[in-house]
């Protein structure tokens, strides 16, 4: 996707005033790190002069970025990797392919560092203090949910499917639509847990309620699901009564520590990011308390790498400081050492990562494609450039294995081993 076409309109560097000392400060600054780029291919446009960086892969990961502003450089230079962030979504720079400009910064780490390095340091001790502030308490996880999920149905009508399932599909086929990759999600999850007719199913993060009207509906379950977003709560109530299954669901609006009952099973579906690291002994605990003793529980999470993960703690980045304020995809390592403080057993694990790549391709092309949506919904350029950017931001990370996603599938220890669960398409 092209971010220039789409969503900025060129500013041409010639109708502004020369930059000042600051600005050749950080332009040199920025500059000199970039040079440091070994894999993959940059090009720095600015005004009629052309700076290339690193060379070209045989995978062809070459990406063109053209500075709109002497701002460009000010905020990288003083904000680091969060400030070129910044810088797009204010029209200071573009990109012929963003997602691509994501994975060269992903393989240039060492490039990253330095760029996170010297002044751009004090600005992130700043930001470290504010994201404590975004603990994932009870009031701070409603909070933090509503700053992004409430952000409206209709937003999010706009690009995904008709499921409005906000988590990775399973694409099994090269022409599997977004649609039929989420129902193929549900369906892996759902035999995974073996579901019949008459099981209790404890849901939590209903999300848009996709899952749950599945699980109702093709499997006979009794579902109890809950999501403390006022927004999903309304969509889903709506979706029930629709449906017709008011004797099948019970959506609550609860926090997942506040539940009550015991299930047969038990399934969240990426929501275990919007927990917190601190908070993962406590969730898993609350799973383990809510399962029968033959139970099954699956934890659909988004993870980062365990080599990095000391690090990801203590360094928000642009997620966490414009899109999900207290978000912490926790790494394998951590989700393992918090399931073995309650008394679950990971019996299986699948990773679906590459799957990740074409479903932010998908919502980020139905995003594109949306554009005048989403401004008659009252949204500014600024927030649909950082709409953009998060997308590509996501996808790099993705194709890059920078982050992954997995599948893992608990057992309490009155149940007995299942049979192998299908990994087609992977």
């Amino acid at each position: 996707m092209n971010g220039d076409e789409y969503v900025l309109a060129s500013r041409p560097l010639s109708g502004q005033k020369a930059p000042g000392l600051t600005d050749r400060l950080a332009r040199e600054l920025v500059l000199r790190a970039l040079g440091g780029i070994s894999e993959g291919q940059l090009v720095l446009l600015e005004g009629a002069r052309c700076f290339g960086f690193g060379r070209e892969q045989r995978d062809g990961l070459s990406a063109t970025v053209r500075v709109h502003s002497p701002a460009f450089y000010r905020n990288i230079a003083f904000g680091g990797s969060i400030g070129a962030g910044e810088a797009y979504m204010d029209g200071f720079w573009s990109c012929d392919d963003l997602p691509t400009l994501m994975r060269i910064m992903v393989r240039n780490q060492a490039v990253q560092d330095r760029l996170e390095g010297g002044l751009a340091r004090l600005a992130g001790l700043a930001r470290r203090l504010r994201h404590r502030g975004n603990d994932n308490s009870r009031r701070g996880s409603r909070r933090n949910i509503a700053a992004h999920y409430d952000l409206g149905n209709a937003f999010y009508r706009l690009f995904l499917d008709p499921s409005m399932a906000y988590s990775c599909g399973i694409f099994e086929q090269p022409e599997t639509t977004l649609h039929e990759a989420s129902i193929a999600k549900f369906e892996r999850i759902c035999s995974k847990l073996q579901l019949a007719p008459g099981m209790r199913l404890l849901e939590i993060g209903t999300g848009w309620g996709g899952f749950a009207l599945h699980a109702a509906r093709r499997y006979g379950c009794h579902v109890t699901t809950t999501t403390i977003s006022g927004q999903q709560h309304a969509y889903v109530a709506a979706q029930i009564r629709e449906a017709g299954l008011g004797d099948r669901i019970t959506l609550l609006q609860s926090d997942y520590r506040d539940l009550s009952g015991s299930f047969d099973r038990l399934v969240s579906i990426e929501m275990i990011e919007a927990v917190g690291h601190r908070h993962l002994p406590a969730f898993f605990a609350v799973c383990a308390r809510h399962l029968e003793a033959d139970g099954l529980a699956l934890i659909q999470a988004i993870t980062v790498p365990d080599r990095i993960y000391p690090r990801y703690l203590k360094t928000p980045d642009f997620i966490n400081r414009h899109i999900f304020p207290g978000g912490c995809c926790p790494s394998p390592g951590a989700l393992a050492a918090a399931a073995g403080t309650a008394d679950l057993a990971l019996i299986h694990l699948e990773d679906l990562s590459p799957h990740y790549v074409r479903t932010l391709q998908e919502w980020r092309r139905a995003f594109h494609g949306n554009l005048a949506g989403v401004r008659a919904l009252g949204y500014d350029e600024r927030f649909l450039r950082m709409w953009d950017y998060y997308l590509a931001y996501c996808e790099g990370g993705f194709a890059e294995r920078f982050t992954g996603l997995v599948q893992q599938l608990y057992a309490r220890p009155g149940s007995r081993p299942v049979p192998a669960v299908s990994t087609r398409g992977l």
